[in-house]
């Protein structure tokens, strides 16, 4: 395992993304921990038919929550509109607000892309299965919804279960505040949602990050992604 993990630019540290990769992309709704410059550079190297994981499809650029006035953030909208992405799976992939549709929108109405539904809890622990080996496990969120269906169930004391697989993706682009040269990263507020267990679920773990410091910079008792979990760090 290299020790200095730190790629020269953005270009580089997604160059080796192949079409028909799996991947994992950082998005709560808002740009906070979303990786827009890995997503640019993902976009300029033009891998094709990617399935994304993410908690939303493409929010941030509809919505603006957290944004700066006068910009646009980047997010897997512009995937999606540059038709790289064959499949998304998320929790929220639609805008809250039906005369403003998000780029998924439009082109799965279209049929450009598919979209696989996930529970927001059920998404978070599918990732974090996936990240501690767990194959598949049981859960009763979803029992006796559409999105059950085709799905194996059990019972447990008399109640319902769903199984759920775990998800491990080839390549997750994510975000942090401050990395050392190691990878040990730590976020800064909100932006842990699922930077944190998706970092622990992708064979290549790439980090967009606002500074890179030498190793022993970092209080240990603040680093919340050991270096272990993280293959690339490029700094804004």
């Amino acid at each position: 395992m290299a020790f200095d993990k730190v790629a020269k630019s953005f270009d580089e540290a997604v160059s080796d993304i192949p079409d028909g990769a799996f991947l994992m992309i950082d998005g709560f709704a808002g740009p906070g921990g979303t990786p827009q410059n890995l997503i640019r550079a993902l976009r300029d190297h033009g891998a094709r038919d990617l399935t994304i994981v993410s908690n939303t499809a493409g929010l941030a650029s509809v919505i603006g929550f957290g944004t700066i006035p006068g910009t646009r953030p980047i997010d897997i909208g512009i995937l999606i509109d540059n038709e790289q992405v064959g499949k998304v799976i998320a929790s929220y992939p639609v805008s809250p607000s039906p005369s403003r549709p998000t780029s998924f929108e439009r082109a799965y109405r279209e049929g450009k892309v598919d979209l696989e539904v996930v529970p927001q809890g059920t998404l978070a622990e599918r990732i974090r299965a996936g990240g501690a080996g767990i194959p598949a496990f049981y859960t009763p969120t979803s029992v006796g919804t559409l999105l059950a269906e085709g799905k194996e169930t059990r019972e447990f004391d008399g109640r319902e279960y769903v199984m759920e697989m775990g998800l491990v993706a080839d390549f997750a682009l994510l975000r942090a505040n401050v990395a050392d040269t190691l990878g040990n990263v730590t976020y800064r507020g909100t932006s842990r949602n699922f930077n944190a267990v998706m970092a622990t679920a992708a064979r290549v773990t790439v980090m967009e990050v606002d500074e890179i410091v030498e190793p022993g910079a970092l209080d240990a008792n603040s680093i919340h992604t050991p270096g272990i979990y993280v293959n690339r760090i490029v700094a804004i």
